[in-house]
């Protein structure tokens, strides 16, 4: 048995005892002396930041982490981008909850295993752990032991920036080498608690445990952020540049400190006005900026203030790791930053990426799990379970670092602008921007279709990402596929009314496919005639033309004459045709293509009946209405048939045929189509879509030529709004929505609010389209007519001869759009009275629409009725009988008895027979004009009242006074119910009643009807108009045959 020895002592100069020479072991034992007591400190915090004198209370946040904090044991975590605010946040609960003496608050950085570990020595520290000094004390235990002692009282531990899984469940290899990780150290005490930062999800729940402590910290509010800008920089003297500005940095609170801190170093030189401009000017600046490290001391120290290497931090974490989630990412950076589809995304057997290469199953030599050999099947399943189990994860780790966010159902997802822009920067500087510009040009080239009604709903959600494409400029290999792209992305475009952008891209895809493929290769000649579409709806329709016409001769030339790509572009052509009003020219193409292709696809081929709706809207525009119904009626039946009945193309042909029925007077028909149209349309297209927006115009005008103005009007201002939002102020659908609204107003005699709508559009116009598109002076007609009824003689006359020469010199002295100019201005000359001027102008009109449009064209009986009201003018009342005659007859014959156009001609040839004293001849074409107007249009109806005046005055030239009386009284009641007290055609009523209470010696009523009329033609009209003449004199005639003969002169 061995005899434990005492413990020897030797002296400094190693003096005393010496044992000999000794076989066996000597053992020395070295006792330390012993710790000397330390006095336990109260509670108190470790809080190595100070506090921010700028901090934002950012809702409930704080509220939220103070109420689960609370809780027994409770571990929290604020998780979110970086940059995002989590670390102020907990900050911030720190030191609120260090206001309390009773409770200790401890800080550990846990960023890197040696960051936790030095967080955990100075807690020991600072509470003065008893055997922290021992060489091989274990830290972390002892820590965690004191914590879990709850006699020490209540406490906190911020865990900030617990990124890394590695961290907390990685071996630790600490001194007292048990290697533990360190989330084994971490307490569940009751009377703690943990409050977690990270910018994962996944390491969030699990230092938590459960997702109802986890607590998503996102971009600021608007008013937050503006509140924070304001702080940093002091009073913000323009408010909107300033929300502009934070709207830009995506409302992230270190991006708008660092921007803060940027504009402050750089005061007087730099302002948010001018931070934002430059921010604005491309994307270098927009990488550039946000790299200002304008330093915070609340971060930590190993954390840069540049926005963009913060975000920096977790892009390397990933790649560090997982490089096919990054290479996704970088993907994904390159999309528009919002609305990216998961499946566009997904590893694809059709896309051969890089980034999922890693992931692909060896080709040969596989053997199944029972070990027979794998046929090609079998490894092409396997290997897409490979690669769609490999995406899925890569997508919930980009999701838990807050990198992308998805969408409710996890369809779609989006990215912070600015994370996009620092990956772009991060692959700029790497080298391999280009390589992931190519696969994104190529998955987008494969995923996005052409822009036919089919694909719309894949178009529209795609279309940001094309648009995001177009300034992605690529390398020659890549180019072919970037021209496919922008082309199908400018045909969609153009099929929803968004002509610049789609005129952007076409342009773009024309000249590399010009460049690439030469300019007579078919795709080639597909981005031209597209691009021709896009001009000729811009109203460029000479542009349009030389393009078309270049493109049907290459093809005739490359594919010949009855190809279906020759047969389109004619098509085309004839489209421009008609446009120009070369309506022969189009009807001679049009005819060609229809049979063509009839021979070619077949008779109910979606081609052959889009080519007979074509001929028939040129039938329409000839006035050969019955024609283009017919064609019309077989194209719906057809299109019914084939395509069904919510198809656009079958839409489209009741649109058309609704218009028919509009010009043929069969209003009914036409409202019940149209109601019909906008119905399928809201449910097919949106209730935004420009197809949408036009039946409704097309039904407001069809309230409108029934008198209903209030229904129209309504209508007229809902289109109006809805292409101001979704097509901008000046686009030509918007003005010609706002020329729509004006003419509802002009009906209603509401001339101002007309005239400062019209003002408009004409202005606009001519900013945007120019003075001479044919639109800008449409609206300068248009504004005439509107002085007219105002009597401005002068101005309409100057407006009407300007718009005669441009139209002549732009359109051609033949013109349809010519012609009518010409009339509107021998109009005005006949309400001048210059009925010489007037005549020689309608006798041009009239033969030259013989001419151009033939003798039976409604257009020309227009112009033969118009020279002769002038010829009844003159007093030549036998002239103007025969040509009101062979009016009336010719639209009997050619648009039936009972069309408004041949009604009003009626009415035309009554007041000539009134004029010349045939009242029974007149009273019985009143009658029937009455009557019919009456049962087509309803008692009620402005034009069944004009004729109920115009019958009362054939009684009044009869002396048939009681019959006259009934008539106005009720055309006057009805119009101050149905068009308003004030409005020009009541007026006219009640001074038509005046003029027969007159006859009858009804001096009273009749002044007093009259006084009404003066008074109130003054307010609309103005005391010079013509109509307010009028009335003064026939008050001044009532006067007069009361004998109140100064009255009567002073008027």
């Amino acid at each position: 048995m061995t005899t434990q020895l005492p413990s020897v002592s030797f002296g400094a100069l190693n003096q005393g005892m010496q044992v000999g020479q000794n076989s066996g072991l000597i053992s020395a034992e070295f006792n330390l002396p012993p710790e000397r007591p330390e006095t336990p400190p109260q509670p108190f915090a470790t809080i190595p930041f100070s506090r921010d004198p700028d901090f934002i209370d950012r809702g409930d946040i704080l509220d939220q982490i103070n109420q689960r904090c609370s809780e027994p044991g409770a571990r929290v975590a604020l998780v979110g981008l970086g940059g995002l605010g989590k670390s102020q946040l907990a900050i911030e609960y720190a030191y609120r909850l260090a206001e309390r003496p009773d409770i200790w608050v401890f800080w550990v950085h846990a960023g890197t295993q040696a960051r936790v570990e030095e967080g955990f020595r100075a807690i020991a520290d600072a509470v003065k752990l008893p055997g922290r000094n021992q060489p091989k004390a274990d830290i972390p235990q002892l820590v965690y032991d004191w914590l879990s002692n709850e006699r020490i009282g209540r406490w906190l531990i911020v865990l900030d920036s617990a990124d890394d899984r590695d961290v907390f469940y990685g071996p630790t290899g600490d001194d007292a080498g048990n290697g533990r990780p360190f989330a084994t150290y971490l307490p569940q005490s009751r009377n703690g608690s943990i409050l977690i930062t990270s910018r994962n999800n996944d390491m969030a729940f699990r230092l938590t445990g459960r997702r109802q402590t986890i607590i998503e910290v996102g971009p600021m509010v608007q008013t937050d952020a503006l509140t924070l800008l304001e702080r940093k920089l002091g009073s913000l003297s323009d408010p909107d540049v300033a929300a502009d500005l934070i709207q830009a940095l995506d409302l992230v609170p270190l991006a708008i400190s660092q921007a803060a801190a940027y504009i402050q170093a750089r005061v007087p030189r730099s302002s948010p006005r001018k931070y934002l401009t430059e921010f604005r000017e491309s994307e270098h600046e927009k990488s550039r900026l946000p790299q200002y490290d304008g330093g915070d001391l609340r971060r930590d120290g190993g954390a840069s203030n540049a926005i963009f290497t913060t975000w920096q931090i977790s892009f390397d974490h990933i790649r560090s790791r997982w490089t096919s989630a990054a290479d996704l990412l970088s993907l994904m950076s390159f999309f528009d930053r919002q609305g990216i589809p998961r499946w566009v995304l997904k590893p694809s057997r059709t896309v051969k990426d890089a980034m999922w290469a890693g992931h692909q199953v060896e080709a040969g030599g596989g053997k199944t799990g029972d070990g027979s050999s794998a046929t090609d099947s079998d490894r092409n399943d396997h290997a897409g379970d490979d690669l769609n189990s490999a995406f899925e994860d890569h997508m919930a780790m980009l999701r838990d670092y807050y990198l992308i966010v998805a969408d409710k159902v996890g369809e779609e997802f989006r990215m912070h602008e600015l994370v996009q822009l620092s990956i772009r920067r991060w692959l700029e500087a790497s080298g391999q921007q280009e390589t992931f510009k190519k696969q994104y040009i190529k998955r987008m080239a494969a995923s996005f279709p052409t822009g036919q009604y089919e694909n719309w709903a894949t178009c529209r959600s795609l279309f940001a990402h094309v648009q995001a494409a177009l300034g992605y400029q690529p390398s020659e290999d890549m180019a072919e596929k970037w021209a496919t792209l922008l082309h199908n992305g400018g045909w969609y475009a153009w099929s929803q009314g968004r002509y610049e952008i789609a005129k952007q891209m076409l342009g773009r895809s024309r000249k590399v496919r010009e460049k690439m493929l030469g300019k007579e290769d078919v795709a080639t000649l597909n981005s031209i005639s597209m691009f021709a579409m896009v001009l000729s709806d811009q109203g460029r329709w000479e542009d349009a033309e030389k393009l078309e016409v270049q493109v049907m001769e290459t093809r005739k030339t490359k594919l010949g004459d009855d190809h279906l790509d020759t047969l389109t572009s004619m098509a085309n052509l004839a489209s421009t045709y008609r446009n120009q009003g070369r309506w022969e020219e189009a009807e001679k193409l049009e005819v060609q293509v229809m049979e063509s292709r009839k021979t070619k696809l077949g008779a109910d081929h979606p081609n052959t009946l889009t080519s007979m709706a074509n001929l028939a809207s040129t039938f329409w525009n000839r006035g050969r209405w019955n024609e283009a119904e017919s064609l019309f009626m077989q194209v719906m039946e057809m299109s019914l048939k084939v395509l069904g009945l919510e198809h656009p193309d079958m839409l489209l042909s009741m649109a058309n045929l609704t218009s028919t029925y509009r010009n043929q007077g069969r209003w009914k028909e036409a409202e019940s189509l149209e109601v019909q149209v906008i119905q399928m349309r809201k449910r097919v297209l949106g209730p935004e879509h420009p197809d949408t927006l036009t039946s409704m115009a097309n039904l407001a005008s069809t309230y409108r030529n029934q008198g209903r103005w209030k229904e129209a009007e309504s209508l007229d201002v809902q289109v109006m709004e809805t292409r101001k939002t979704k097509l901008g102020d000046h686009h030509p659908d918007t003005l010609t929505s706002m020329a729509n609204l004006a003419s509802t107003f002009w009906n209603q005699g509401r001339w101002e609010e007309a005239e400062k709508l019209q003002v408009e559009v004409m202005e606009t116009s001519k900013i945007k389209l120019g003075a001479d598109h044919p639109d800008t002076l449409t609206s300068m007609g248009n504004l005439a007519l509107t002085f007219s009824n105002q009597g401005r003689w002068n101005e309409v006359e100057s407006l009407e001869i300007q718009v005669v020469d441009m139209r002549k010199r732009v359109l051609g002295p033949e013109h349809p759009d010519t012609l009518t100019s010409m009339g509107n201005l021998a109009s005005t000359y006949q309400n001048e009275g210059r009925w010489e001027e007037a005549e020689m102008l309608e006798v041009e009109v009239m033969e030259a629409r013989m001419k151009v449009l033939g003798s039976e064209h409604p257009s020309t009986l227009t112009s033969m009725a118009n020279l002769a009201s002038t010829y009844g003018d003159q007093g030549r009342w036998n002239t103007a009988e025969l040509l009101h005659v062979q009016v009336m007859e010719t639209m009997k014959r050619v648009l039936g008895s009972t069309h408004p156009d041949t009604l009003t001609s009626m009415a035309n040839l009554a007041s000539t027979y009134r004029n010349q004293g045939r009242w029974k001849e007149a009273e019985s074409l009143d009658i029937r004009v009455m009557e019919t107007r009456n049962t087509k249009l309803g008692p009620d109806h402005p034009s069944t009242l004009i004729s109920m005046g115009n019958l009362a005055s054939t009684y009044r030239y009869q002396d048939r006074w009681e019959e006259a009386e009934k008539l106005e009284v009720y055309v006057m009641e009805i119009s101050k119910i149905k068009l308003g007290a004030d409005h020009p055609n009541t007026l006219t009523s009640m001074a038509n009643l005046a003029s027969t209470y007159k006859n009858q010696g009804r001096w009273e009523e009749a002044e007093n009807l009259e006084v009404q009329v003066m008074e109130s033609r003054k307010t609309k009209l103005g005391a010079d108009h013509p109509s307010t003449l009028i009335s003064m004199g026939n008050l001044a005639s009532t006067f007069w045959n009361q004998g109140r003969w100064e009255e009567a002169e002073k008027l």
